[in-house]
């Protein structure tokens, strides 16, 4: 699992760290996998053309003895520097006493560079690029030369992953010590390039509960149910699909889909569409409604292509057991009944419909992926998972639990249908038993996972794809 850590934390683990060392020994510690990453992707050393973007504070030293180590290997090291006033004394005078030089035209070097290192600002920074930095920093993003930014690409905030400026985006981030959640979440991730993890020697004084997580092949893996030699159809969980309409029997037909390959015994279908429904899927129990009529779950889902049944999504509400509400059922819901449930609530918005939910404009919900998420958590008293570029699921206890950030994203799940499968997976994996918290962020893995293995095969996809792309996805993170 990749974790993620605010500044604040960073800073702290960084002090007492700093607190046992020797002055100075953390900044070249990072300096030297700073320098290593950097040897990596020249592949040569000697003779590479590079220019550090200097800027003041720790970032820019860190960038100044990064280069002092290139230089040293053969390197031709110039530096910009955009404070110099602030610039790191001891990093500029390491840099010259290594053959490194101080550039005169910084658009000249750029132009001919092989690869440039973004040490404008750190973890700290706010508010985009300053106005004087821009020019150079669109002049190193135009140039030929491979951008590494040092820690986090400068212009991004580190701790929310909103670009509320310009920025440099980068084909390469060497981060220190840990993760910062705007490597992990849009915007800002758009900015990273691939990113490198070196570490420091703080992962020993960070906390146990980080601000953010990301799963990966073996957490999944853990989570996924599996039925026992005593297992039947309910002991492995039913899950009810209340979704589809005369207008949408497509929803309940991709709902049902993604339910019957989420791991539960079976799949119980209220609503209009039941033809459509067993005419794809003859597994499926089928019921008229109401849902409260339907039989025997373990787990409900409602909403996708229902329309207006209101009547549906507060009789599903008003059960005692794990509910997640979708599409149509967002639009219907009832804040207070949500808040007054006792059995989980998984709610799975969107960026359009977090944003009718919470009274904001769209751009202001994908512009703060994060602070969205959490807040939609907070004020409806459930499990969140918003939808998008980069999926994150919230619980309602807001920042005692990680957000969890799906790295399995792709921009095919942009197809009709997608979030139908979603629900119905989800849905399965909470009839399973998991929590809601993990029954999102599991779903939301494999369901990235299984477009990307569709994708790999090199054909367009669709909804239908996706789903039946599951049982590999779910054989992929077992192996």
């Amino acid at each position: 699992m990749r974790t993620a850590y605010s500044v604040e934390t960073v800073r702290h683990a960084e002090a007492q760290l700093m607190a046992r060392l020797p002055e100075g020994a953390l900044m070249q510690r990072a300096a030297a996998g700073l320098a290593a990453a950097c040897a990596d992707l020249l592949g040569r050393v000697y003779g590479a053309r590079v220019v550090l973007l200097v800027g003041s504070g720790d970032n820019g030293g860190d960038t100044l003895f990064a280069g002092t180590r290139l230089a040293r290997r053969g390197a031709g090291v110039t530096a910009v520097l955009l404070a110099p006033h602030r610039t790191h004394p001891a990093g500029l005078a390491a840099l010259l006493a290594a053959g490194g030089r101080i550039a005169d035209d910084p658009f000249e070097v750029l132009a001919a560079a092989d690869l440039v290192l973004d040490g404008i600002t750190g973890i700290g920074g706010h508010g985009g690029l300053r106005p004087d930095a821009v020019p150079v920093a669109r002049a190193a993003r135009g140039s030929n030369a491979v951008v590494v930014a040092v820690d986090l690409p400068s212009g991004i905030e580190a701790d929310t992953g909103e670009v509320r400026g310009e920025a440099l985006r980068a084909d390469t981030t060497v981060t220190f010590g840990t993760y910062k959640p705007g490597l992990l979440v849009d915007p800002a991730k758009e900015y990273t390039g691939s990113v490198r993890l070196v570490g420091i020697g703080i992962e020993e004084h960070l906390p146990s509960v980080p601000d953010l997580e990301a799963l990966q092949h073996a957490d999944v893996a853990r989570m996924l149910p599996l039925p026992a030699a005593e297992s039947d159809k309910y002991r492995r969980g039913v899950v009810g699909i209340v979704a589809g309409s005369a207008r949408y029997p497509g929803a309940a037909v991709l709902a049902v889909a993604g339910a019957l390959r989420g791991g539960a015994g079976a799949a119980r279908y209220v609503g209009p569409a039941a033809d459509a429904v067993i005419a794809r899927f003859p597994e499926t129990l089928v019921h008229a409604g109401p849902p409260g009529r339907a039989g025997r779950v373990q787990a409900w889902v409602v909403g996708p292509g229902i329309g207006e049944d209101g009547d549906a999504v507060r009789e599903v509400l008003a059960s005692d057991v794990p509910v997640l509400v979708d599409a149509d059922g967002l639009r219907l819901l009832d804040a207070a009944a949500v808040r007054d449930r006792a059995a989980p609530t998984l709610m799975t918005p969107h960026a359009g419909e977090a944003a009718a939910l919470l009274g904001v404009a769209r751009e202001e919900v994908e512009s703060a992926r994060l602070a969205s998420v959490r807040e939609l958590a907070v004020r409806f008293g459930a499990t969140v998972l918003l939808k998008g570029s980069t999926t994150l699921v919230a619980d309602a206890d807001g920042r005692r639990s990680p957000v969890r950030v799906n790295p399995m994203g792709t921009p095919w799940l942009a197809t009709a249908g997608s979030g139908d499968v979603l629900s119905g997976l989800a849905g399965s994996l909470l009839a399973a038993g998991l929590d809601a918290r993990d029954a999102g962020s599991a779903a939301a893995y494999l369901h990235g996972l299984a477009a990307r293995l569709r994708v790999a095969r090199g054909v367009p996809i669709t909804a239908s794809e996706v789903a039946a792309t599951l049982p590999d996805a779910w054989r992929d993170v077992r192996e």
